[in-house]
């Protein structure tokens, strides 16, 4: 196997598929990008059994072969070059690479292609289109709110459920939850899928921010394929909970505030708020939202007022001031709605304006204590 790359060339594609790249691999071989030649393109491929991703560059190939060859020591060489050609050359015999530079050579030894995990494309799976920027926003909106509790699998994920008109990514740590809902989103199958966060975060970071992507998914896998480039993941094979089940519709009370406006005052004061429970306190009266947090312990306390628009009757309700600060810094609207009913239920936090074609939900549990 011999070609010869553009160094920038190369280390961009090498970058877009090293989050799969194994840290303590259960096999060294997934310690290695797997690089192979066909039809005047290199193939490039890291996986560390859980995610896989796949991409292809361009390349002048002067002969065809396949090697697994150590991606630090790969990465390391070629970001301390300046861009320039390169040439790589394999001894199928010895696995022996090596890599000339205008300024030198570097010799290391590669592992064979054999040893590497079998790779699977999408073929007839079920599939979906969206577009790349919705799917970004779908990310950044729900990743947040996924579960750390171990025994609770499916909620370490973010559920993705396919309707034959609709797409809603959901995700909840059961004490705060996300829903949002691309309508009009035409699809041939319906089913549920539980994405693992980690996989979702490395499809963050190598998207596009235009453009459109394809979801193929079966019982066991998941596949995203854009730009010459596809993710694998394994899905999380439990049952998600139901979410709309916990979700209340009768909601009389309508609290409407602005966005940056709460969201500066909340940063502000869960400084002085108790540390264990992150504890803020909303008084809302008609026109007038005054929220005050403290920490008895430290003999800390705080309080601003806010304007505001409010239909309802007074109400006193406490939340979790980090998860509110979470939940608003991934909005981009510039007022909210939150909808109450009594100081024990759930609130609904809900753009005053939606987005066209989307809906988009965040519920909140309040913290009871006596204020």
């Amino acid at each position: 196997m011999k070609f010869t790359i553009s160094s920038g060339h190369f280390l961009e594609k090498l970058n877009k598929v090293s989050a799969a790249l194994a840290s303590n691999p259960v096999i060294p071989v997934l310690e290695d990008f797997l690089i192979s030649s066909k039809d005047g393109h290199l193939s490039i491929t890291a996986s560390n059994l859980e995610l896989t991703i796949t991409t292809q560059a361009e390349a002048q190939i002067t002969s065809h072969g396949t090697i697994a060859i150590p991606g630090r020591t790969l990465m390391d060489t070629l970001k301390s070059l300046a861009e320039q050609p390169v040439q790589i050359e394999v001894n199928p015999d010895t696995n022996g690479i090596e890599i000339t530079s205008q300024s030198g050579k570097y010799k290391l030894v590669g592992e064979k292609s054999d040893d590497f995990p079998e790779l699977s494309l999408p073929s007839n799976e079920d599939n979906i289109s969206m577009t790349s920027e919705s799917l970004l926003n779908a990310i950044d909106r729900t990743a947040f709110a996924t579960s750390n509790d171990e025994m609770r699998q499916a909620m370490k994920g973010i559920c993705l459920n396919i309707d034959f008109n609709s797409l809603t990514f959901a995700a909840t740590d059961a004490h705060k939850l996300v829903k949002y809902t691309f309508l009009n989103n035409q699809s041939e199958a319906s089913s549920t899928l539980i994405l693992t966060k980690k996989s979702l975060l490395a499809l963050k970071s190598i998207l596009p921010k235009d453009g459109n992507i394809t979801i193929h998914f079966g019982r066991t896998k998941a596949f995203f394929s854009f730009d010459n480039t596809v993710l694998s993941t394994r899905l999380i094979e439990a049952k998600y909970p139901d979410y709309n089940a916990v979700i209340p519709t009768n909601n009389p009370y309508l609290l409407q505030v602005n966005r940056i406006e709460l969201l500066s005052a909340l940063r502000r004061l869960v400084v002085y708020a108790n540390k264990s429970t992150n504890q803020v306190v909303f008084n809302i009266l008609d026109k007038s939202l005054t929220i005050s947090s403290q920490d008895v312990d430290m003999s800390n306390e705080a309080t601003e007022q806010l304007s505001c628009t409010y239909q309802g009757e007074p109400i006193t309700i406490g939340f979790n001031g980090k998860f509110l600060i979470e939940m608003l810094s991934v909005m981009n609207c510039e007022n909210i709605h939150i909808e109450l009913s009594q100081a024990n239920k759930p609130g609904i936090i809900l753009p005053a304006e939606q987005a066209t074609g989307e809906q988009l939900l965040m519920l909140i549990m309040p913290i009871m204590s006596n204020y």
